[in-house]
């Protein structure tokens, strides 16, 4: 295995629930709307990728705001940016830390000179924010940071993993993706590569049948965990 790549939301910081739910909430707040998305409501929105277009389709279905105006795409992107700014704040205070696993995975990788990514529908700013929980050192080792409206077609579309091996100039089976929702391992599977899951708050009950193994966490000792080695193997595996 000569590459790891890491989905951000739900994989590095367990962010749904109590991060990205929080943020757009406040968001709308400030904006002076009498409404909020609650647990149940957002886990529901989460299976439309991307923040923008997850405002788009409650919107389209709720109605839309009179401060949208006629231009829908100017007032999501404007909404969008006071939600990534509060969220960013949200990272920086530590209330959302890294999960379990994560550095010691990391640490793992860079030992090895495997080549470290990530793959995010989140926006640059926010995936900034969590990189930096990483250190400095840490952080300057990913190659390459794929977020936000990077591609045309969010996950599950395999639009940015594609990207991924093109950069990378890997073949697919040399790569392994962590992933933690179905809607990022139909992305990762259609680029032809193979994932590992680690199931997040938001996604305990969604079909995985597809993945390479799946875990509740990479894990830290004294309890499981998932090492590099193990990743490796099941890389290896798909690959035979």
């Amino acid at each position: 295995m000569q590459a790891l790549i890491f989905d951000c939301d739900g994989v590095l910081v367990d962010t749904e629930r109590d991060g990205h739910r929080v943020a757009f909430n406040q968001a709308f707040a400030k904006a002076g709307f009498g409404f909020e998305w609650d647990v149940e409501l957002y886990g529901e929105l989460l299976g439309i990728a991307g923040g923008k277009e997850r405002m788009r389709h409650y919107f389209e279905s709720q109605g839309w705001p009179d401060s949208a105006g006629d231009d829908k795409d100017a007032f999501l992107a404007e909404l969008h940016k006071t939600k990534t700014a509060i969220f960013a704040e949200l990272i920086a205070s530590g209330q959302l830390p890294l999960r379990a696993g994560v550095l010691r995975l990391v640490d793992e990788a860079i030992a090895a000179d495997v080549r470290l990514g990530v793959c995010t529908t989140s926006n640059p700013k926010s995936i900034d924010a969590v990189l930096d929980l990483m250190g400095p050192e840490r952080k300057k080792r990913f190659e390459f940071v794929l977020a936000g409206d990077i591609v045309s077609r969010k996950k599950p579309d395999p639009e940015i993993y594609d990207l991924a091996i093109s950069k990378l100039g890997l073949p697919a089976s040399e790569c392994i993706v962590v992933e933690d929702s179905r809607n990022g391992l139909l992305a990762a599977i259609g680029a032809g590569l193979p994932c590992f899951i680690t199931m997040s708050t938001y996604t305990t009950e969604e079909d995985f049948s597809e993945a390479v193994g799946i875990a509740p966490e990479l894990g830290d000792p004294p309890n499981g965990t998932v090492s590099l080695e193990q990743l490796s193997s099941l890389a290896a595996q798909t690959a035979n």
